[in-house]
């Protein structure tokens, strides 16, 4: 299953997450297989350029197959790291799955390159002189991202990032407060047989350990959602009285949109997204939570506003913009290995083009609110700083949250090692004529 998974995630760029979570609805398994497998394939992507760079030697560029190559890396995976599977075990199923999936010659090249591994060790990364290098390959993060990192926080600070990289995501959770509080929820959830804690990063998010809470009478009610911490933080941030009315310009999967709908009372939401199948998206979730009354979706581009509204329609917008995903390195280790630098300067521009059509849809004295899941200046600060010289009718005003997280320059940026939840940016901007 682990040799499947990555060779789909390699082969059609599917999404780690979403490739395993569907081989375990679909078998069966026990609990312990489901982990393994589970560890074996995060394992794998996360230590990615390590494991190529050990594996290379002994396979010299060798043409293989690609599911060859995932086997040989998921192998040798579990030689390095994994102490409980001891070395004949790794060796024993590698052949047997080389045997079963490709022919006799398959079975000879694996055996004999495992047989190599175990005889001769492997090269120590460490010893790679170009420190940009051996920090992208220790830590499995392409160069040019380590070389973005410390030009932004510096040395400390970027191995600091890297090195939190490899620890299990947090299963956060976000209580719909309209629906359920915080303690209930809390005891409800304790009562299930799971540990729960307040989390220390969004006031009304919890952390969750000791199973899935999607199987949950809770998560089917819409009484909880699964959001992580700094997802959180953005709407949270938008300081809503409750009676606005409201605009998501990127709205799906429509995890801040409910959360909007959340914190509203008299007021409504109008929920923006390109594609037909993610505006159902976020009409199933709104009516799972029960907000199809304060939640309006609409199949439309954010910059094409003017075939639907009036100007200064809005009293507060969200853009939680389309970005490279890099602060999702964690929960999605196969993002760092798919994105360039040009890919973030593309869509530097698309973002610019968002917050350049939205700002004639904010009232006077109404609110701009910017996010992305990355920590890339480039489509974060960068962004803000070309928006505000075109349009000198806002200014930018700090980001509050209701647990006062420290914030350096007005905008919020959250960085994976600083409370060990996903990265983000959040930023306001008032408009004042």
């Amino acid at each position: 299953m682990a040799v499947e998974i990555l060779t789909k995630i390699a082969k059609n760029g599917a999404y780690s997450n979403l490739a395993l979570n569907q081989v375990l609805k679909k078998d069966q398994m026990s609990r312990v297989d489901a982990n393994l497998l589970t560890i074996i394939v995060y394992g794998v992507l996360q230590n990615l350029l390590l494991l190529e760079f050990w594996l290379e030697p002994f396979v010299k560029g060798k043409k293989m197959d690609d599911w060859v190559k995932q086997l040989l890396l998921m192998s040798l995976y579990q030689l390095k790291f994994l102490d409980k599977v001891p070395n004949h075990a790794v060796l024993n199923e590698a052949i047997k799955i080389a045997k079963s999936k490709g022919h006799d010659g398959t079975r000879k090249f694996v055996t004999g390159v495992l047989h190599a591994i175990l005889r001769k060790g492997v090269h120590d990364a460490a010893s790679i002189e170009d420190e940009n290098e051996r920090l992208s390959i220790v830590y499995s993060v392409p160069v040019w991202i380590v070389e973005e990192l410390k030009k932004q926080v510096g040395y400390d600070k970027t191995v600091a990032i890297l090195n939190s990289l490899n620890k299990a995501p947090k299963q956060a959770i976000r209580v719909n407060e309209s629906k359920a509080s915080i303690e209930d929820v809390k005891t409800e959830l304790t009562r299930e047989g799971f540990k729960v804690e307040n989390s220390q990063v969004a006031a009304g998010s919890l952390i969750v350990e000791k199973g899935h809470v999607s199987s949950t009478r809770l998560f089917e009610e819409g009484k909880i959602m699964l959001q992580d911490e700094s997802a959180g933080l953005v709407v949270e941030a938008m300081n809503l009285n409750g009676d606005e009315q409201v605009l998501d310009a990127c709205a799906a999967p429509g995890g801040k949109t409910m959360q909007i709908a959340d914190y509203l009372r008299t007021g409504t939401v109008t929920a923006l997204d390109i594609h037909k199948h993610k505006v159902k998206l976020i009409k199933e979730n709104a009516r799972k939570c029960g907000f199809e009354e304060k939640v309006n979706s609409i199949q439309l581009d954010a910059r094409k506003l003017n075939e639907h509204f009036e100007p200064e329609s809005f009293n507060q917008i969200l853009v939680d913009a389309p970005c490279s995903g890099i602060g999702l390195m964690r929960r999605k280790p196969e993002v760092r290995y798919e994105k360039s630098l040009q890919d973030s300067l593309n869509l530097h521009r698309v973002q610019v083009g968002i917050l350049d059509k939205v700002a004639n849809y904010i009232e006077i004295n109404g609110y701009l609110t910017y996010s992305t899941c990355t920590i890339l200046e480039t489509e974060n600060t960068s962004v803000i700083k070309e928006f505000l010289e075109m349009h000198h009718e806002f200014e930018q005003v700090e980001v509050k949250t209701r647990l006062n997280l420290p914030n350096t320059k007005k905008s919020l940026t959250i960085y994976p090692d600083d409370y060990e939840s996903d990265g983000f940016f959040i930023t306001r901007l008032r408009r004042v004529r």
